[in-house]
């Protein structure tokens, strides 16, 4: 930040702030720190969203050497449960209009991970899984390996705030941004139109998206309403990608580099290498990252790994390995990221990765998004059942009959879904991933 005072740091509801403001706003947000009494390896809940402040006092609680706790001011949900899983001690809320407020917390803090924090003397950070298929697990990390990599120095890239502030996704953002002396453009509606009307203001650089919300802006054809000349990268993952979307990505984006990322809660986002800008294969490494492949399921031992959980078992092999849960297929040093283990539908024997369905389905016309799950059944083990959000209104009847039809001329019988329902965009959640829950 001294560095680069005059510099535009962030962009928030088009007004610009720069590395001097951002330098004096932290060094601010310490000294409340400590006139409030919080002391190294306080637990603190940071309710925010992208905003200059949120951005200054995360910075300052990690420097102060708290253990800092990001959580999605508007998240639905059981915030008391959240707040007990924590173990938080404090609450720190930064409003819309960058109010903020500071409450105690009735977390005792008590947990070995913590212990192991004090006893080092670093700050920490805890990450609540996207919990898209379950109760969100919190993954406990020292801040310190886990900012490690951003010491290295990389393009300073004008990038869209686009993942949200409680995800690793978007805490990576935030650090890549700021500590190669880039700028941060914020947004306040992840709709396509408004991400393309920012990047077009804000002539943004970088576009670090999820696949789905690729998928719908594809199909909003906003890309041809903005101009979005200035995108070099489009950086895409927390799910799979299929390879019909990636390939309209290309004619799309035909100056941009397509690049698929690697990274969850548990290990942060570790360096990757896209095969090529139209292939879902990629490397995955980066200094200190080891990788090998056990009975199909990747597993990592990187620096930036978690402690643990607070609230689930230990994810760690004997010899140290972190068991990501992801089924991957191997390719020399490539690897493609098929889905989580704990999708996968057994069909009398056979296989199914929802993924691959979902990505038949997704080639259908008026299809928004599709989400592929198995149903227990008396014979077969489970059967393949489909969700399914339409662009425009369709008679159900008609459209299952006309998907059956689509999968049986593209899929092995076993993957051709047996139950066909059409829901809302209920099946897409606020990060914009697809949610996997569903009623049996």
């Amino acid at each position: 930040m001294a560095a680069n005072t005059e510099r535009e740091a962030i962009v928030w509801r088009g007004s610009s702030f720069s590395y001097q403001w951002l330098d004096q706003s932290w060094r601010l947000w310490r000294s409340r720190l400590e006139s409030a009494g919080l002391t190294p390896q306080s637990v603190v809940a940071l309710e925010a969203d992208f905003s200059p402040a949120a951005i200054a006092a995360l910075l300052a609680l990690i420097e102060h050497g708290c253990v800092v706790v990001p959580l999605l001011r508007s998240a639905r949900g059981d915030r008391q449960r959240t707040y007990d899983i924590a173990q938080a001690q404090h609450r720190l809320r930064i409003s819309e209009t960058e109010d903020w407020d500071l409450a105690p917390l009735a977390g005792k803090a008590d947990h070995q991970h913590y212990q192991t924090l004090r006893e080092r003397g670093h700050p920490g950070l805890v990450l609540f899984s996207s919990g898209t298929s379950g109760e969100p697990k919190a993954a406990v990390h020292d801040a310190v390996p886990l900012l490690d990599k951003f010491r290295t120095r990389r393009p300073a890239w004008r990038t869209v705030a686009f993942l949200l502030f409680d995800h690793i996704g978007g805490i990576n953002t935030i650090f890549n941004t700021l500590s190669n002396g880039a700028t941060l453009i914020t947004v306040e509606d992840r709709s396509p139109d408004a991400v393309c009307a920012a990047i077009e203001q804000s002539r943004a650089e970088v576009l670090p998206a999820s696949p789905t919300f690729l998928r719908l802006l594809l199909l909003s054809s906003a890309q041809e309403r903005f101009d979005l000349s200035s995108v070099k990268v489009v950086n895409y993952g927390t799910e799979p990608m299929s390879e019909a979307t990636l390939k309209r990505l290309r004619e799309s984006f035909p100056n941009a580099q397509l690049l698929q990322s690697y990274g969850l809660a548990e290990v942060g986002i570790l360096r990757s290498k896209s095969k090529s800008d139209e292939s879902v294969w990629l490397k995955v490494g980066g200094e200190g990252i080891e990788t090998r492949v056990v009975d199909g399921i990747l597993q990592i031992k990187s620096p930036s790994t978690m402690l643990g959980y607070l609230n689930a078992p230990s994810p760690f092999t004997e010899d140290g390995w972190f068991v990501t849960g992801d089924a991957v297929e191997v390719d020399g040093d490539y690897l493609k990221i098929v889905g989580r283990r704990s999708e996968l539908i057994n069909v009398g024997g056979e296989k199914v990765y929802p993924s691959e369905v979902e990505e038949v389905i997704e080639a259908m016309a008026n299809v928004e998004a599709a989400t592929v799950y198995g149903e227990a059944h008396l014979l077969m083990g489970n059967i393949v059942c489909a969700r399914v959000a339409l662009v425009e209104s369709e008679d159900e009847g008609k459209f299952a009959v006309r998907l059956k039809r689509h999968c049986r001329e593209r899929l092995p019988s076993y993957q051709v879904p047996v139950k066909v329902s059409v829901v809302g965009r209920e099946l897409i959640g606020e990060r914009f991933k697809k949610l996997r829950t569903h009623e049996s």
